[in-house]
């Protein structure tokens, strides 16, 4: 991409301050950008790399106020940040996407194909799998039987979708991800464990996004269910059954146990825990490394393992800092009570 700064501007609904025909053919950080490059300015941390950056233009929001001189010509949006996506995007969207079939390559007898697709080397589909619009199989992916896989959907290398699922339109995938392994269901019986039957799928809906070397269980019965616009970072287990609700989002290593349900618009942060069978309500924030034991309700933001408000975990947090100055006042105060009963 190669744009001037005017034209960015009116591709953005932007205005211009410096150098309307300042050239930008590259997108880079602000603390690293050279001449020719796109960056932003959306963190507050970052501002004095505005004043230091070589990059040609940057994007800040509408009010932003200089306090020192600025060589790079700057582009005002409302939102920096939102604008880099739709820049970033349209970008990836210029690029030509992969179409025909591989060799060498197997698709079961009778599964039908839209001319638009692309199935890369070493991957398998199955009987009965149906498949959209300009979908995308990289190399090496296994497509099980009786799968659904919507339009303009991309299969990343490695991914594996068991028999039976359901992956709705626009959903990308990525590298390793597995669909419809078993969920973890063992019964008891006489000091062993006997195998319960996975019997159930996974659904997953429109616009969601997995990360690399997810997983997500088949349910014992019934489905497990990941809704519209959900988007989960890599290396995050969900379990048999579980149900997650529109537009939420997971950070990496986050791990739902089974039959939890987990409501819409929720934010976690990375390695958090959900117990089994609990339900989340909707627009909660869960801060890294957070245990949920219990169902919550909505509009919460919480940290800590049991989880406790943020604002109650601050305070654990400074009592934990001062529980050393503690103990040693009341070592003193024991020893002050024990020279006063010796006299």
């Amino acid at each position: 991409m190669e744009i001037t700064a005017g034209k960015l501007a009116e591709l953005v609904n932007g205005t211009v301050d410096g150098d309307a025909n300042a050239i930008v053919n590259n997108f880079a950080k602000i603390e690293e950008a050279k001449k020719g490059c796109l960056t932003f300015l959306a963190n507050p941390l970052y501002t004095h790399y505005i004043y230091t950056t070589e990059a040609s233009v940057v994007l800040v929001k509408r009010d932003f106020v200089a306090e020192h001189p600025i060589s790079a010509t700057l582009v005002r949006v409302d939102d920096p940040y939102a604008t880099l996506a739709m820049l970033l995007n349209y970008v990836s969207n210029q690029q030509v996407r992969k179409h025909g079939i591989e060799q060498p390559c197997f698709i079961a007898e009778g599964v039908t194909l839209p001319d638009d697709v692309y199935v890369g080397a070493f991957a398998y589909i199955g009987k009965d799998v149906k498949i959209g619009k300009n979908v995308c199989i990289y190399p090496q992916s296994y497509i099980g039987d009786n799968v659904s896989i919507g339009d303009n959907c991309i299969v990343y290398p490695g991914v594996k979708i068991y028999h039976n699922c359901v992956i709705g339109n626009n959903c990308i995938l990525h590298a390793g991800v597995v669909i419809g392994g078993d969920g973890f269901g063992f019964a008891p019986e006489n000091g062993e464990y006997m195998k319960i039957a996975q019997i159930g799928n996974v659904v997953v809906c429109d616009d969601v996004e997995i990360g690399a070397n997810t997983t997500i269980d088949r349910a014992t019965m019934g489905s497990t269910v990941i809704h519209k616009g959900v988007k989960l970072d890599n290396l995050i287990q969900i379990a048999h059954n579980v149900e997650i609700g529109e537009h939420t989002v997971m950070a990496a290593q986050v791990g739902v146990a089974g039959s939890a349900k987990i409501g819409s618009h929720n934010m976690v942060g990375g390695q958090v825990g959900f117990a089994g069978h609990i339900k989340v309500g909707n627009n909660n924030k869960f801060g890294a490394q957070s245990g949920v034991p219990n169902s919550i309700g909505d509009n919460n933001s919480v940290l800590g393992s049991p989880v406790v408000s943020a604002m109650d975990f601050a305070r654990q947090t400074v009592y934990m800092k001062r529980l050393g100055d503690l103990f040693k006042d009341v070592s003193a105060l024991k020893k002050e009570l024990a020279d006063r009963k010796q006299q």
